[in-house]
């Protein structure tokens, strides 16, 4: 009867919108360490891993289709890395966890204010009101991010 219930058990799986993600490898080593599947999905440009718990996943060239992928075949507790906030609001409606390379998680309260936020942004750069894009990544956010992903990743095994 245990081994039925095991069977029955959702693992957590890791998505990583890789193609301009900087903490593939950190993100690779945490998922390792708890033996967590993760998908790296990109448009191609990525050289395969040879880590069997990680599955490259080229997706056709487009705007949209890693994101699409990922809000396709993510669950509930899984985990998704990504900067994109339209993906990490399509995680969260699945029951998934987002965070962001920085560390940051993405969550309901936060996700609203996020998507406005970002709607202002983009109409101030087309206005030419804001020309210059984020601070550049630092090892602080190479830091807190593999802090902020553990805790998520603990999160998530609770919710399986």
């Amino acid at each position: 009867m245990r081994a039925e219930r095991l069977e029955n058990v959702k693992m957590v799986e890791i998505y990583i919108d890789a193609d301009a993600c900087p903490v593939k490898e950190e993100t690779v080593r945490v998922a390792t360490r708890h033996r967590l599947k993760t998908f790296l999905v990109c448009d191609g440009g990525i050289r395969p891993s040879q880590n069997p718990l990680v599955e490259l996943v080229i997706v056709s060239q487009g705007a949209d289709a890693a994101d699409d992928w990922i809000a396709d075949h993510i669950q509930k507790g899984d985990v998704c890395v990504t900067n994109d906030i339209p993906l990490a609001a399509r995680c969260l409606e699945k029951g998934a966890l987002a965070i962001k390379p920085n560390g940051e998680r993405f969550t309901e309260n936060s996700i609203g204010m996020a998507l406005a936020n970002r709607d202002l942004m983009q109409s101030l750069r087309e206005t030419g009101e804001i020309t210059g894009g984020p601070r550049p990544f630092s090892k602080s956010d190479r830091s807190e991010f593999l802090n902020a992903l553990e805790t998520t990743v603990q999160v998530a095994k609770r919710m399986a």
